[in-house]
C-alpha cells in the first residue's frame, strides 16, 4: 500500500495578494484597503500583465487581482500565463461594466479565473465606492482562505482544483457529510419547476447543471438568480442558452413562465414569481438589496414557494455568504425540496453550506451529481 503524503495547510500565514492594474490610483487605493485588513498582505502592485508574468516567481502570490484592460499585455492574455506558473492560483478579474468586458470576464472564468469584480467607471468612482471595496475585500479573503485550507501537495491527475469550477467528470465524492448536517427525505411530489441560486463560481456551475439537465429541460421552467451586475446577466443568459440548447433570457416583468425556458434575474433587480389570474409570471422589483445582493436568491425562492408549493425544487450552488438559505426554508415549508452543492466542488461553500447547515436539504451533492439526481426525481425516484 502506497503511503499518502501529508496534507500541509498554511492558514496561519497571511493571504499574499498581487494587484495588477495600469491605473496608479486603483493600485494605491486597493493596497491601502488591504493593508487595513488582517490576514492579508499585498506583496506586489504592478502596472500590466507583462510585469506580473515576469515577476511572479519573485512574489509567489496566492491571489491576483487582474485588470482586463492594460497596455503591453492585457488581462485575458495574462491569465493563462499566470495559471501556468501556479495551478491553484486564485485570479479575480476586474473590469468596468461594458458588454465587451462582460464577455471577456465570462471567458476568463471558463479559462480558470476564480471570480470577477465589476469596477467603477472612473478612478474617482473607485475612490468613493464602498460596495466595490467591500466586495473586493470579501472575495480576496473568501477565495484566498479556500485555497489556504487546501493541500499544497500536487493533486492527482484529474482532481478538482479548489477555487476553480469542476467539470462533470471530475467531481469529488469525498465520504460522508459532516455530522451536524441533517438530511431530509425528498417529498413525494416530483418537481415541476426548478429554481437555482448561485454566486461566486456560479457561471461555470450553472453550465454544468444545465447541460446535465438537457434530457428533461423541455419539461420544466428553470429560473435562476446569479449574483451579477447589469450587462453581465445579459451575457450570462446568452451563454447558458448556448450551453443548454434551450431558450434563455433575462426575466421580463409580467412575462408568463413556460416549460423549456431558462429565466435569469437581471442585474440590479430582484426577480420574483407572481400569480396573475392564477398564471405564474415573472415579477421584477427594485427594492433594497437583500443579503447585500441585488438580485438576491431569497426573494426568488420565497416567492416561488408561494407560487408552486410542493412542485418546486430549489438548488443552491457555490457562492459567498448565506443568500438562499432563508428562502430554501420557505421552499421546504411549502412542501418543496432543496439540493445544495457540496463543499468539495464549490468554489466557495458559503451559500450552499449555510443552506445545508440549516437542515432543509434533501441532498448535498457534488456538482456533477446534481443534474442526474434531478432527472431521477423527475421520474419519481426519491432515492
Amino acid at each position: 500500500m502506497t503511503a499518502t503524503a501529508p496534507i500541509i495547510t498554511s492558514t496561519d500565514q497571511p493571504i499574499r495578494v498581487m494587484i495588477v492594474d495600469d491605473a496608479v490610483v486603483v493600485r494605491g487605493l486597493v493596497s491601502r484597503w488591504l493593508a487595513e485588513e488582517t490576514g492579508v498582505e499585498v506583496v506586489a502592485s504592478l502596472r500590466n500583465g507583462r510585469e506580473a508574468v515576469d515577476q511572479f516567481s519573485r512574489y509567489e502570490p496566492d491571489v491576483v487581482v487582474l485588470d482586463i484592460e492594460m497596455p503591453e499585455l492585457d488581462g485575458i492574455s495574462t491569465l493563462p500565463l499566470l495559471l501556468e506558473k501556479k495551478r491553484d492560483l486564485i485570479v479575480i478579474m476586474a473590469s468596468t461594466l461594458t458588454r465587451r468586458n462582460a464577455e471577456i470576464s465570462l471567458k476568463a472564468l471558463s479559462l480558470g479565473a476564480a471570480d470577477y469584480i465589476p469596477k467603477p467607471e472612473t478612478n474617482r468612482d473607485v475612490t468613493t465606492s464602498t460596495t466595490f471595496r467591500r466586495e473586493l475585500v470579501d472575495k480576496i479573503k473568501s477565495l484566498g482562505a479556500r485555497r489556504r485550507r487546501t493541500a499544497v501537495r500536487p493533486a492527482p491527475a484529474g482532481a478538482p482544483v479548489p477555487g476553480r469550477p469542476v467539470a462533470p467528470p471530475l467531481a469529488a465524492r469525498l465520504g460522508p457529510l459532516p455530522a451536524d448536517i441533517r438530511i431530509r427525505p425528498f417529498p413525494p411530489t416530483p418537481p415541476r419547476v426548478i429554481v437555482i441560486g448561485s454566486s461566486t463560481g456560479g457561471p461555470q456551475a450553472l453550465q454544468v447543471v444545465l447541460k446535465g439537465l438537457a434530457p428533461i429541460a423541455a419539461r420544466f421552467p428553470i429560473i435562476i438568480t446569479q449574483h451579477m451586475p447589469p450587462t453581465f446577466t445579459t451575457i450570462l443568459a446568452e451563454h447558458l442558452g448556448r450551453a443548454s440548447g434551450r431558450t434563455a433570457h433575462e426575466g421580463i416583468d409580467g412575462e408568463p413562465i413556460t416549460a423549456g425556458t431558462i429565466y435569469v434575474a437581471p442585474g440590479g433587480r430582484h426577480m420574483v414569481i407572481k400569480r396573475v389570474n392564477n398564471v405564474p409570471v415573472i415579477g421584477l422589483e427594485d427594492g433594497p438589496p437583500v443579503n447585500y445582493c441585488k438580485p438576491a436568491v431569497d426573494p426568488l425562492f420565497a416567492s416561488a414557494a408561494d407560487a408552486y408549493g410542493a412542485g418546486l425544487l430549489a438548488v443552491v450552488l457555490t457562492g459567498m455568504g448565506s443568500d438562499g438559505a432563508h428562502g430554501a426554508g420557505d421552499v421546504v415549508s411549502h412542501g418543496g425540496a432543496v439540493i445544495a452543492q457540496d463543499e468539495a466542488t464549490s468554489v466557495v461553500w458559503g451559500m450552499p453550506g449555510a443552506t445545508a447547515h440549516s437542515g432543509v436539504c434533501s441532498a448535498v451533492l457534488p456538482l456533477a451529481d446534481i443534474a442526474p439526481r434531478i432527472i431521477r426525481l423527475a421520474s419519481g425516484d426519491r432515492l
